[in-house]
């Protein structure tokens, strides 16, 4: 290296000369790119670094694909196998739970049970909240103008927020289930037990009433029971956080909130809900009265037909005693007791009055008086 830079130094000292005056005139020099001017000496330094920068990003992607596409799938096969499994149980008892569905649908409808559906939502904005801690309360933008009344439950997709407490002409205020003065009818879904969600002033609510013996599973979903004639059964509440031991004999369960009840934007209220049986026209020919005939016992009611009376034949009943009977036309095989077609008979006495007696006992015809 020595030899060469003393062979070269003339050389060596003037390109170094001229590198320095070009670095000079680049920092001095503007050049016009499409964000504006920019420095002849950094638009060089950007170029020259770009296409490094770039094979070094390229190389850091081609790794992590590698790893993540092959290493680390080594043991996504045998996963495979386990989902396919599990997805294979899972259709089957969806099938099951479809038949008891639908079987349960029939006897609703057989039994003329009711179920509550949705029938009119008015969409409402939340424009302020109560400010403290000790009342949850938030106002909405929707009011007597708009239909709303006290007592209406106020709900999101992801769950419900509460119920209208009180309602102005243009806003309206909702109690969150948060609050301590709230309360809605409770069930969980899988053990269905039945209980109360109440309010807490840290705004975590509790399912209350039920017994401290019961079995409750954290993560168990709590939705409506329709009981408090305010939220429609079924609609999602929230999800158990624990179980632990209360007061009293009851249990302590909190419960998380299935809507996002600090962040609130957009809600909907319920201004009708409608009692309908359940619908059974895709249910499959099966009746629900087959079914129900299976489990109730029934009595048949037999009907005696009634007897036909024969044309010319006497009622079976005879009259009663002392009632007038009919007179009894007389056989066609006795004439004579006709009377006769002359006039003779004007200058006789009128014989005497006798009663008719009935075919079956009369004999003989009645003779006429001699005069």
């Amino acid at each position: 290296m020595e030899s060469f830079f003393g062979r070269h130094k003339n050389a060596t000292v003037l390109a170094a000369v001229l590198f320095a005056q070009l670095l000079g005139l680049a920092t001095q020099i503007k050049t016009q790119t499409d964000r504006g001017s920019v420095r002849l000496v950094r638009y060089w330094a950007v170029a020259a670094i770009t296409p490094l920068e770039k094979g070094f990003v390229h190389t850091q992607d081609w790794v992590r694909h590698l790893w993540s596409n092959y290493l680390y799938l080594r043991g996504v096969r045998q996963q495979n196998e386990q989902l396919k499994q599990q997805i294979d149980q899972m259709r089957i008892q969806q099938v099951r739970l479809q038949e008891d569905a639908n079987q349960a649908r029939r006897i609703q409808a057989l039994l003329a049970f009711k179920e509550q559906y949705i029938a009119q939502t008015v969409a409402a904005q939340v424009i302020g909240t109560s400010g403290t801690e000790q009342s949850r309360i938030v106002y909405i933008d929707r009011g007597s103008n708009d239909g709303i009344r006290p007592d209406m439950a106020v709900i999101t997709p992801d769950g419900i927020v509460g119920k209208i407490l009180t309602v102005y002409p243009t806003t309206s205020q909702v109690l969150e289930i948060t609050d301590p003065q709230s309360g809605v009818g409770a069930i969980l879904e899988k053990s269905r037990l039945m209980g109360i969600l109440k309010g807490s002033p840290t705004g975590q609510p509790h399912l209350d009433y039920i017994m401290s013996d019961e079995k409750v599973e954290v993560g168990e979903n709590v939705i409506t029971s329709g009981g408090d004639q305010i939220y429609p059964k079924g609609l999602p509440i929230g999800k158990v956080v624990s179980v632990g031991p209360g007061r009293d004999l009851y249990l302590n369960i909190p419960v998380k909130p299935a809507a996002a009840l600090d962040s609130l934007e957009e809600v909907l209220v319920i201004t009708q809900v409608v009692d309908k049986s359940p619908d059974t026209t895709d249910l499959g020919p099966i009746r629900a009265a087959d079914i129900l005939a299976q489990r109730l016992p029934s009595v048949p009611q037999q009907k005696q037909p009634a007897a036909s009376p024969v044309v010319g034949e006497a009622p079976a009943t005879p009259p009663a005693p002392g009632a007038a009977q009919p007179q009894a036309k007389p056989p066609a095989t006795q004439p004579q007791t006709k009377p006769p077609a002359t006039g003779v008979t004007k200058s006789k006495p009128n014989p005497p009055v006798v009663k008719p007696k009935s075919p079956a006992t009369q004999s003989t015809p009645p003779q006429e008086p001699r005069p």
